[in-house]
């Protein structure tokens, strides 16, 4: 008898499964695909001019400042308020101003005004700040005096020396005073007696009511019903705030603009109204 030839063993194939990706995870990207797109619609003209900029660095080889996200963002804030005037805001942190070379934002926004820092309490002053007021009415720029208000420093003191080191004459903008801060000696209430006081010695002095610039934050916690009687000026930097609130005046919407004849990184403001408006505001 012949043996009986063994069976060969057939391996199975197995098809392995693929795994499914998790639905959330697909939600995930299509949101981040849609917010992707959204930026880019949204920040186009900024991002159209950084993509100019940077084929001319490249290829033209041209020496322009490096454009930033800031940059982008201020871009597209002012393409939106087209109706509003356009200025910015020095000290001497700005160091060297070329004053000849400003004449606008980004190459394509008029610049109409220039706010300064005169004086820090009760005895500050601003080294630029003589030379600039100076080359500011040179280039035919309404210009604007800052007082930087230090709250635990004696407010008729503080008035004073604005008062001292501050010439403004009709043309110019009201006076501004700039809180910032809260006392760490007194009460908030006791700051508030102060910056009134400021602000009436001031307006006597003048004979117009101040401005009063701060912080969007400090002002809605600190300031806000507390001076209806005067003209706001709010600093707020926030990426998703493309507008102005009803009761600002003017807007500071970044601290990291570029300005022609600047080295430094500038502050830019918007001032809600025309020519005609910012009558209202200057000194007559």
């Amino acid at each position: 008898m012949t043996a009986a030839k063994p069976k060969k063993y057939v391996r199975k194939k197995t098809t392995r499964k693929r795994k499914k990706t998790p639905r959330w995870k697909w939600h995930v990207l299509a949101y981040a695909l849609l917010m992707l797109l959204f930026l880019v619609f949204h920040y186009r003209d900024g991002i159209g001019y950084f993509v100019t900029d940077l084929y001319e660095r490249i290829f033209k080889k041209e020496d322009s400042k490096e454009v930033t996200v800031h940059d982008i963002r201020a871009i597209e804030i002012l393409d939106k308020h087209s109706e509003c005037l356009f200025g910015f805001d020095v000290s001497h942190y700005q160091y060297e101003i070329d004053w000849k070379e400003i004449d606008s934002l980004y190459g394509k926004f008029a610049v109409d005004y220039v706010f300064l820092r005169s004086t820090m309490g009760i005895d500050g002053v601003d080294t630029k700040f003589d030379y600039n007021w100076k080359k500011a009415k040179s280039r035919l720029l309404v210009r604007g005096a800052y007082h930087y208000y230090r709250p635990d420093e004696n407010s008729t003191q503080q008035a004073q020396n604005f008062i001292k080191n501050t010439k403004l004459e009709p043309g110019d903008f009201f006076p501004v005073l700039d809180i910032e801060e809260l006392p760490k000696e007194q009460s908030k209430e006791k700051m508030r007696e102060g910056l009134k006081n400021w602000l009436l010695i001031v307006e006597k002095h003048y004979g117009v009511k101040p401005i009063i610039y701060s912080g969007a934050n400090f002002y809605e916690h600190h300031l806000k019903d507390h001076f209806p009687e005067h003209k706001i000026w709010i600093a707020k930097y926030s990426l998703f705030s493309e507008k102005m609130n009803d009761d600002w005046h003017f807007w500071q919407f970044t601290d990291k603009g570029t300005v022609n004849g600047i080295q430094t990184k500038v502050d830019l403001n918007i001032f809600k109204g025309d020519r005609h408006d910012l009558k209202q505001f200057v000194i007559q």
